[in-house]
């Protein structure tokens, strides 16, 4: 690979399911865990399973464990990072489809784009109303804001590490960012995985978060 790509993972209470997303993973990359204070033995079955892990202690939202792992991956040089979920719903072998559209588009922010029919219904509407009130948001299509398989580039990470996002919104925050600074957004299709994990989003409190960052974006974006 012509540019130096880490894999991170960022897992909570992750320990019955997330040894063979590291073991397929390290086929193509290698594998940085950040354990976000998980009451398992997540960090001893990452480690088991050939991760380097991070923890941090007490649990304080994917938003900063991804923070975490974008500093290791500057302080180690990295050139970009893949994010891929610990529970299975992304499939490790798609690490290719991002490696080649990165070469082919440059690109500093790729997200994985799901394939909305394929999913629950309940998950379907909300992922739906969320793209389309999102897209409002930002004067722009967005094509799936919600996925968490992505590959960052060495600039983008630098450029969200003061970011005060520390829950799920945090992804939705790197869009804007990306937009922002004008750097190059990319869509990867996926493979849209369901085998009945449990979230760790409140969904209140999600709903509520996410409508007050989208009214922010739009103010941020009309000022430029």
């Amino acid at each position: 690979m012509p540019a130096k790509i880490l894999a991170l993972i960022p897992a909570y209470n992750e320990a019955k399911r997330i040894a063979p997303v590291i073991e397929r993973t390290r086929a193509y990359l290698p594998v940085l865990v950040v354990d976000d204070g998980s009451s398992d033995d997540t960090t001893l079955v990452a480690q088991s399973a050939g991760a380097t892990v991070v923890r941090q202690e007490p649990n304080q939202g994917k938003g900063a464990a991804l923070q975490r792992g974008f500093h290791y991956a500057l302080e180690e040089g990295y050139d970009a990072v893949i994010t891929l979920d610990a529970d299975g719903q992304h499939d490790p072998e798609e690490i290719e489809k991002f490696v080649e559209m990165l070469a082919e588009t440059n690109a500093d922010l790729l997200i994985g784009r799901r394939r909305f029919r394929q999913m629950p219904w309940v998950r379907r509407l909300a992922n739906t109303a969320g793209r389309l009130f999102f897209s409002w948001a930002v004067g722009a299509l967005i094509l799936d804001n919600q996925s968490g398989y992505r590959l960052l580039s060495r600039r983008m990470m630098a450029a969200l590490m003061h970011s005060e996002e520390t829950g799920f919104e945090f992804e939705v925050e790197q869009i804007v960012v990306c937009l922002e600074r004008g750097y190059r957004l990319a869509w990867v299709p996926i493979r849209t995985i369901y085998a009945g994990e449990t979230s760790h989003i409140q969904p209140l409190h999600h709903v509520v978060n996410f409508v007050k960052l989208s009214l922010n974006t739009r103010k941020r974006l009309r000022k430029k």
